[in-house]
């Protein structure tokens, strides 16, 4: 192992009971379990950030990968209260059928976002991470393809209305 895996490894087996109860305190075990995998893979990406005394950093690194796991509860939870609203379709019903159809018109860049977002649950800081870009770039691109999407699908649907008169 090089010197950096060792320190690394070092540091994980002084710290990884006490953000264990860290975390533990302040949400559920599954949750918990998450966000201490993420608090590693930040200190990884920024081991060269890590101080002498790493376990008060690991810390706040681990205080910030739980707001955003908090956040992206919340995300999830407006968009199930979003979705309980609209009126249920069946799998592969017109709907279905009309927006698979209007996403095929986007260009390949904004499909991407929008899958990304849409069906793998991926808010704009994640986006960011898988396309290595900005989560703001990230939330004005994505602003911009649900715009179009929407456009197309009313489109779609203003043609589809004049076609049963």
């Amino acid at each position: 192992m090089d010197e950096r895996a060792e320190r690394f490894d070092a540091v994980v087996r002084a710290s990884v009971d006490p953000l264990r109860r860290f975390l533990a305190r302040r949400t559920d075990a599954d949750t918990a379990d998450d966000v201490l995998a993420d608090t590693y893979l930040v200190a990884w990406r920024r081991f060269a950030d890590i101080p002498d005394e790493p376990l008060p950093w690991l810390y706040g690194v681990a205080r910030n990968c739980l707001a955003n796991a908090e956040r992206g509860v919340r995300r999830r939870a407006r968009l199930a209260a979003r979705l309980a609203e609209e009126p249920a379709t069946a799998p592969g019903s017109d709907d279905a059928s009309a927006v698979l159809e209007a996403l095929a018109t986007l260009p390949e860049a904004d499909r991407e976002l929008i899958r990304l977002w849409a069906w793998e649950g991926l808010g704009p800081a994640d986006i960011a991470t898988v396309l290595a870009t900005t989560p703001n770039a990230v939330s004005v691109r994505l602003t911009r393809a649900r715009h179009k999407l929407r456009d197309r699908l009313r489109k779609t649907s203003a043609v589809a209305g004049h076609e049963g008169t």
